[in-house]
């Protein structure tokens, strides 16, 4: 039975991310807010700072990484 090939995970776009963001901070700044619209902003704003926080914590660890391989420590 042939094995199913596992798809890598795309990486986080974190500039596409933290735009996405940012349109939806601007978003709730207007004032002019219908809740259930407002409740869907939130919930994806939530998970864009989630994956923000996810791929700055994979930078961060490949940056130490190359410190250590080329002998800086922090």
């Amino acid at each position: 039975m042939p094995q199913k090939k596992s798809t890598p995970e795309k990486k986080v776009d974190f500039g596409q991310c933290y735009a996405e963001l940012e349109q939806i901070i601007d978003w709730f700044d207007t004032g002019e807010i219908d809740l259930d619209e407002g409740l869907k902003k939130f919930e994806r704003g939530l998970d864009l700072a989630q994956k923000c926080r996810e791929r700055l914590a994979e930078v961060e660890t490949r940056v130490n990484e190359l410190k250590l391989k080329f002998g800086e420590t922090l």
